[in-house]
């Protein structure tokens, strides 16, 4: 990747933004023309100003979706052809990484330098791989009878609703168009009114690649109307969200109220990351269980915020864990150095402020953090906080924060670390840290979660699937398992006649 060095403050007074609503092709201010502020987390000014789409631009957005699936402009392309775009759409998105790189900055706060070496270029991944990938599934046929042949085949469903949250506006969109559009379905994305900019970009430069009109529609607004409404809408045959447990019952609230549409959701964790003495490198795994919370400012999912660690190495490795946190002091996010940035906006940092209250309210020692951070710049950070003597009752044990605040719980055996792991309504992910290689076995088959971090902590690919247990909710991002999210079985059975 070109790493050459840009003044992104000054990229940032020339940047175009366009905030309209993309529909059939084109950018469309809403029905109603009703909009609302894009406000930068980094100062809180005024971006630009957003099309508030409602009911009406998501009938219209649907209707579009419908018309093109069903016409065959896409959904009855073969494979290669599909996979031609999509390749081709990956080298837009790459081309004009600079460009995306400074609107994710811009609109969610995050730092320039991971939104240029991290979220675009796994966007273009997802999208590449998928492509790639589209054309190497194969049906099946069933071990039947001698006079019958059953043709087992995959299809695709028809019009997708895939809703977005705002901390990785990118990547979780193309985790969902990936495998939604190279299954041969048309797509109205949402994508969260605090971060909503990158999303419509994306749909142009899928235009440019080839992607035929009105076979990826993008509708930004608020969740309470857009969101809603495309939701409960009749002809949405499915929809993938990604974002909070609350929401997410809403979604099947609004798929049992409509057409029983397939709701497959990916909602938030409480990470525990255990600590066992028996581990040989105390300081990498302290590095890794500070940046792994502070990265993208806790506004994470899988962050690790639980950070259990076993009695007698607690006050060395709390230490060390603290010696971590001035490497990531808020910064500029538009300052190549800066590696932690803004809160999404205001209303986030008040919910975290209310979690490192609550903290200190029910007894746990707050030893690094606990305040707010570049107040003059008029925007919204936090300086990374970390509470020690935290009991797993607490709420701030107990409570998706979504901010840079790690709670610290001391255990004393691998039964009692297995049981507080396990003792959270969530079940995304977890870390195991023990040099002990049955031990790491064990603890990690005990776990109920998704995914299970084995002496690291965050590593990745796309080839694996991302989702959790319990109301961590039931998707799985990412993988050919997504394949299954977006498509419908059919089963085709031929009675074989005698001669």
């Amino acid at each position: 990747m070109d790493t050459k060095i840009l003044d992104w403050h000054s990229q940032a007074k020339t940047c175009k933004l366009d905030g309209r609503a993309f529909i059939d092709g084109r950018r469309l201010a809403a029905i109603d023309g009703k909009t609302f502020d894009c406000v930068s987390p980094i100062d809180a000014k005024i971006l630009t100003q957003v099309s508030r789409c409602q009911t009406a631009d998501v009938d219209l957005a649907v209707k579009v979706a419908r018309t093109a699936f069903n016409d065959g402009r896409w959904s009855r392309q073969s494979p290669a052809e599909r996979k031609r775009v999509l390749q081709k759409w990956a080298e837009k998105i790459l081309a004009a990484r600079e460009e995306l790189a400074l609107l994710e900055t811009l609109d969610m706060g995050k730092p320039i330098k991971w939104s240029l070496s991290v979220d675009v270029p796994a966007a273009a991944r997802c999208i590449q791989w998928y492509a790639e990938a589209l054309d190497k599934i194969y049906d099946e046929i069933a071990p039947t009878a001698h006079n019958a042949l059953a043709l087992i085949q995959r299809e695709a469903m028809g019009v997708v609703g895939c809703i977005v949250p705002w901390n990785y506006p990118m990547i979780m969109s193309a985790w969902k168009l990936g495998p939604a559009l190279a299954s041969g379905n048309s797509v109205v994305l949402k994508p969260s009114e605090k971060s909503p900019l990158t999303a419509m970009r994306l749909a142009e430069l899928g235009l440019e690649a080839g992607l035929p009109s009105g076979v990826l529609n993008v509708v930004p607004g608020f969740g309470q109307e857009a969101g809603e409404a495309l939701a409960l809408h009749m002809d949405v045959d499915a929809i993938g969200f990604t974002g909070s447990t609350r929401v997410g019952r809403k979604m099947l609230e609004y798929s049992g109220q409509s057409n029983l549409k397939r709701v497959f959701n990916e909602l938030g964790g409480k990470s525990a990351n255990i600590i066992f003495a028996d581990f040989e490198d105390l300081d990498r795994a302290a590095k890794t269980a500070a940046g792994s919370m502070f990265f993208n400012q806790g506004e994470s999912c899988n962050a690790p915020s639980r950070l259990l660690v076993q009695e007698e190495i607690a006050d060395a490795f709390i230490e060390k864990v603290a010696s971590q946190a001035p490497q990531h002091a808020p910064g500029d996010p538009l300052d190549v150095n800066t590696i932690m940035g803004a809160l999404v906006d205001e209303s986030q940092l008040r919910t975290v402020m209310s979690y490192i209250e609550a903290g200190n309210a029910q007894g746990a020692k707050c030893i690094v953090g606990g305040t707010q951070a570049r107040i003059e710049s008029g925007g919204f950070y936090v300086n990374p906080t970390i509470f020690d003597r935290v009991n797993n009752d607490m709420k701030i044990a107990r409570e998706e924060i979504f901010g840079p605040v790690l709670s610290v719980i001391r255990f004393k055996t691998e039964e009692q670390a297995i049981a507080m792991a396990n003792d959270s309504s969530y079940g995304l992910q977890a870390g195991v840290w023990s040099s002990n290689i049955n031990r790491a076995h064990r603890v990690a088959r005990a776990l109920k979660v998704g995914t299970v971090h084995v002496n690291q902590y965050d590593d990745d690919d796309i080839t694996v699937p991302f989702g959790g247990y319990k109301q961590s909710g039931n998707g799985r991002d990412k993988s050919l398992h997504a394949f299954e999210k977006y498509t419908e079985l059919k089963t085709t059975w031929l009675r074989i006649e005698a001669a």
